[in-house]
């Protein structure tokens, strides 16, 4: 039986090992295509495939199994389960697949994408651009069709220009800047704030207007310090919580 095939990550070794390598499996897993096999490698594989020992790839298969991503079966092997979808809180620990696990898993519809002027409350973060290119997304429930949040992304106009915009149907932008552009993504910084929903937003997420909403806000630097892309994404109020956790060492 042909084994379900993970994305490979370059570990942070700052970060645990075993969170890093549970939310890049987590990614994969969320974004897979339904042709792909549901059977994973053995933990001996999976261990070889991250560069990582088999009791630390034991602890992140654990943590998907809490999850109810995979279920794990003596002798014949482990499962994705077929109707997983990401709950939605989400556990943070500052790795750039954490993000990409937390935008993994739903429908996403392109609603719009093009060459805009740069918003004046982004005009600090693109000083050297009067113009960037934008994309406006709507995710949605994959079982109920629901509506959970609408994202626009305010990129440079020469990483633009590499990505195909197929893959934003599949996969968050921050991995298709990383993964198929190649942007070299050195940190993200995220705010999070509450908001009442506008018209607009009330519109897309199906609630009423004013209704609570999460404000989030995702700029992605490159090593040199320069903003690559700004996210401004609306979370339904009644279906996202976020939890940070800080690693004090």
């Amino acid at each position: 039986m042909t084994s379900f095939a993970p994305d490979s990550i370059v570990l942070n070794r700052k970060l645990p090992l075993w969170y890093q390598v549970s939310q890049s499996l987590r990614a994969s897993i969320l974004g897979r295509s339904p042709r792909d096999p549901l059977r994973l490698p053995t933990e001996e594989q999976l261990a070889g495939h991250y560069g990582v020992s088999v009791l630390t790839m034991r602890q992140a298969l654990k943590e998907l199994e809490d999850e109810g991503l995979i279920t794990r079966h003596r002798r014949r092997g482990t499962f994705i389960e077929p109707a997983a979808t990401r709950s939605s809180p989400v556990r943070l620990l500052g790795s750039v697949d954490a993000i990409v696990a937390q935008q993994s898993g739903m429908t996403t519809e392109l609603l719009a994408h093009g060459p805009a002027p740069v918003p004046a409350e982004l005009a600090e973060s693109f000083p050297d651009l009067d113009e960037v290119a934008t994309y406006h997304r709507l995710r949605s429930d994959e079982k109920t069709g629901e509506p959970t949040n609408h994202a626009r992304n305010y990129v440079r106009p020469e990483l633009a220009a590499r990505i195909p915009v197929d893959d934003l149907a599949r996969w968050p932008m921050t991995k298709v800047l990383r993964d198929v552009v190649g942007a070299d993504i050195s940190r993200i910084t995220d705010t999070v704030e509450a908001r009442l929903a506008d018209p607009e937003t009330a519109r897309l997420l199906d609630v009423p207007l004013l209704s609570p909403i999460l404000h989030y806000t995702g700029i992605t630097y490159d090593t040199a310090g320069r903003p690559l892309d700004v996210a401004v994404i609306h979370y339904r109020g009644d279906r996202f919580s976020f939890t940070v956790t800080l690693d004090a060492t």
